[in-house]
């Protein structure tokens, strides 16, 4: 999550259940997360083992598809209301009641619009689908079934994209408080050559099992990086900042992300890194060719904006689609006017609505790892990947890259820096040795919903269960006695030490036994 943390502690493999806090210590906020965190785990976890891979609540199921053909306008989806798990995260389709304005004094008998019982493709809250995009358009059923599936994962909101997180009472001149993690939920088609699959008319179980094999391709990542600390060459520069012996040579502690901006193969992907875990963001009030009018430039140097810095505008609507743009040097400030002019123009479709609440995110990357005296180039403003060797981030932090993988956009490892230790917090090997981890995030996760072939022909893909609970069936006297007549035979049993047998028996029992 783009947050301003200290560092991530939740390991699930060390099965903590809680966080202890203790009497006149530091709080941290790790200590917080890692108890949301262990929550979290243990309700999806809970919600998942009981519901399965996705399902809702018969009576509630949510996400049923209708697909509704455009004779003079483009073709979309009803997408009704309910809730639906998906790796027991909880979705909810319900389309929130608006508010009734209070009427005009002159309006008479004013009406007031009906809203919709229901979601479209188009408007889907976190899908943001542009009808201008080829892509983003639905497939004709008419030439071939196409399925319609979810697309779940999560993502962190600050204030700069949504200010009413801010409290304004604590004024312009402090930071915002804590961040949120939102659910993204996106309803999208796929082609049934996407699933391998070349009938026409495929049969609901061959639909599924084919898209939970697509969807275990698509959810598990390839990617596996490994992080140092090494003393860099010019670690005798600065004797008296750091400790001699340090490998880390910040000067303050940091925690360091590597995320993934270009996704693909490893010749066409590249990576930027923050120091700040990309926490430090600049909401854009206003677009103006190169130059951006911001609401601020930072609380502090080290939260601030300079020239030469590599920075990303996004919005909510990129945000949540995931796709990587150019990333833009600062080439020029205008302190007293809060502008700063871009080495480049921003592309069309991003930044220029205000209520998808534009931001600027500096990235703290300048330029590629050097090799043999030169400088590797950057691709679009981002760093190249390059695979089997360390590569320098800044301060003796170096990552590596494992051969062969494939690289999406978003995922992200985290990197903590300590200067108590003069290194920074990976896992190793007995031998120290570095191990190569999968992405800290993200995570995606995946279900299936309808298979569309034409208006009227949708088949529903959803499962449902039905409630644990059920009521008690009403004792009638007869049942009662039989119970009553049970408890007495139980206690006469634990009171007659020959088990409830007669006194005839157990000396017949005894006879025998003495003949034997």
């Amino acid at each position: 999550m783009h947050a301003d943390l200290s560092r991530s502690t939740f390991r699930p493999e060390r099965h903590y259940s809680a966080v202890i806090a203790q009497q006149g210590r530091v709080q941290l906020d790790a200590d917080a997360n890692e108890q949301t965190a262990i929550q979290l785990h243990q309700a999806r976890t809970l919600a998942a083992d009981l519901i399965g891979q996705h399902g809702g609540p018969r009576d509630a199921a949510g996400f049923r598809i209708e697909y509704v053909g455009g004779k003079h306008d483009i073709d979309t989806l009803f997408i009704h209301g309910g809730r639906y798990y998906v790796d027991g995260i909880l979705l909810d389709a319900n389309r929130p009641v608006s508010g009734t304005p209070v009427p005009d004094e002159d309006a008479e008998d004013q009406e007031t619009a009906q809203p919709l019982e229901y979601w479209t493709y188009w408007d889907q809250p976190d899908g943001f689908r542009d009808p201008e995009k080829p892509g983003d358009r639905l497939p004709s059923p008419a030439q071939s079934p196409f399925l319609v599936y979810l697309k779940v994962w999560e993502r962190s909101v600050s204030a700069a994209e949504d200010p009413a997180l801010r409290e304004v009472a604590l004024g312009t001149a402090l930071p915002d408080t804590a961040a949120r993690v939102k659910v993204v939920w996106q309803v999208l088609p796929l082609s049934l050559a996407a699933l391998e699959i070349e009938d026409a008319n495929p049969p609901k179980e061959d639909v599924r099992a084919a898209f939970t094999r697509w969807a275990q391709q698509q959810s598990t990542p390839t990617a596996r990086l490994a992080a140092r600390s090494e003393r860099p060459d010019h670690a005798d520069e600065d004797p008296c900042l750091v400790k001699p012996d340090a490998r880390y040579r910040g000067p303050e502690n940091q925690l360091y992300r590597v995320e993934i901006h270009e996704g693909g193969e490893a010749k066409d992907a590249t990576f930027k890194w923050s120091r700040e875990n990309g926490s430090v963001v600049f909401p854009v009030d206003e677009l103006d060719g190169t130059w951006v009018q911001l609401a601020t430039l930072g609380h502090d140097e080290k939260l601030d904006l300079d020239v030469g810095d590599f920075v990303e505008l996004t919005d909510t609507a990129y945000a949540s689609r995931l796709e990587p743009l150019p990333l833009l040097r600062v080439e020029e400030l205008d302190l007293p006017g809060r502008r700063v002019r871009l080495s480049a123009e921003p592309a069309d479709e991003v930044g220029r609505l205000p209520h998808l609440n534009p931001f600027l995110r500096r990235w703290d990357h300048h330029e590629g790892p050097k090799r043999k005296g030169r400088t590797a180039p950057l691709r679009g403003g981002a760093v190249r990947i390059e695979e089997g060797e360390w590569l320098p981030l800044e301060d003796g932090v170096e990552v590596y890259f494992a051969k062969g993988a494939a690289y999406r956009t978003g995922d992200h490892w985290i990197v903590p820096a300590r200067t108590a230790t003069g290194s920074v917090e990976w896992p190793a090997d007995q031998a120290r040795r570095p191990l190569l981890r999968a992405p800290a995030g993200i995570v995606r996760s995946f279900a299936p919903l309808a298979l569309v072939k034409g208006e009227g022909g949708t088949v529903d893909l959803r499962l449902a269960f039905t409630p644990l609970a059920s009521s008690i069936p009403a004792a009638d006297e007869a049942t009662l006695a039989a119970e009553s007549q049970a408890r007495r035979e139980e206690q006469v049993a634990e009171a007659d030490p020959s088990g409830g047998r007669s006194q005839t028996t157990a000396e017949a029992e005894r006879a025998v036994d003495g003949d034997e």
